[in-house]
């Protein structure tokens, strides 16, 4: 391969590798809000009652240049007693004991599986 070869494939790899790796990382929050529901549906994670709270489980994405960046969350208040749980008086007076029930620690690994799987395809999808 000429000097010449190597820097006309690397250009053109430049420009495949931002929507490459913006495909990888939404596949991995995806994938990383499926498992949340899903440890989020009963024990040892949180019980269902409406649906409501697993339901409220959103990807928010922002393309970058060169990728993409996706935040997992909730706007449910209970979000955080129920992950870590909650021992004390709350703002009314009253008084909890509430274990965890952890439900976004446990699809962490898959998450982060899926991301660096799709990463490396990625970047081997933008070089070829």
């Amino acid at each position: 391969m000429t000097p010449d070869e190597l820097a006309d494939r690397l250009e053109a790899a430049a420009h495949r590798i931002g929507p490459a790796i913006a495909h990888s990382v939404e596949h991995a929050a995806q994938l990383g809000r499926a498992q949340i529901k899903g440890h989020a549906s009963g024990r040892p994670g949180p019980n269902v009652i409406t649906g409501d709270y697993r339901n409220s489980w959103q990807i928010e994405t922002r393309h970058l240049p060169y990728g993409a960046q996706c935040t997992i969350g909730t706007d449910r208040p209970q979000g955080r007693r129920l992950e870590f749980g909650f021992v004390g008086a709350d703002s009314l007076g009253r008084v909890y004991n509430q274990p965890p029930f952890p439900h976004v620690q446990p699809a962490l690994p898959a998450m982060t599986a899926a991301l660096r799987f799709g990463l490396l395809s990625a970047v081997a999808e933008a070089l070829r």
